[in-house]
């Protein structure tokens, strides 16, 4: 009489699944969570800004002199545009980190992009001037940016972004 082999009648399948994050990962993810905090210190300094956004708003140079009712208006729409440009960085930043620490590769690449956005921004942002705070505001949230990007692409990094092979 035939008996099966023991185990069943299907071959182990190997197993391949992805070590761990190298350190360079995991403070590259931990870079990017100081950014999405430095991200919503910056919504806050924003709100607690709103009266310097109304005075700037009221004071530039117009051929016509803004109405109450205008001024209200446009106060509101750059507060809420500040406000939700900063969320929107905050979850970038989040998902970003949590994507690389994950590693998946288009998480590296995208937050390469985001960076050269950051970068394109700030050189466009010194040309037209505005406020020292501000810049340097923006220059600090730009060196997270450069620290964690330099982590993601060291050679460590790079090994663990390569895909894992699925059978």
């Amino acid at each position: 009489m035939y008996q099966p082999y023991p185990g069943g009648s299907q071959l182990p399948q190997p197993s391949f699944s992805r070590p761990p994050a190298p350190p360079s990962v995991v403070r590259a993810a931990q870079v990017m969570y100081v950014g999405a905090a430095a991200s919503l210190i910056g919504i806050i300094i924003d709100i607690l800004e709103r009266h310097a956004i109304r005075n700037a708003l009221a004071t530039r140079k117009m051929a016509h002199p803004l109405t109450p009712s205008e001024l209200t208006t446009d106060y509101h729409l750059v507060l809420g545009v500040f406000v939700v440009g900063g969320l929107i960085s905050v979850g970038l930043w989040i998902w970003m980190a949590q994507s690389c620490k994950a590693g998946k590769s288009w998480a590296r690449i995208v937050s390469t992009v985001l960076f050269a956005l950051s970068t394109i921004d700030e050189l466009l942002g010194a040309g037209l001037g505005g406020g020292g705070g501000v810049r340097i505001y923006g220059l600090l949230i730009w060196v997270i940016g450069l620290i964690a990007i330099i982590l993601l692409w060291q050679r460590s990094s790079t090994a663990y972004f390569r895909p894992v092979p699925q059978y």
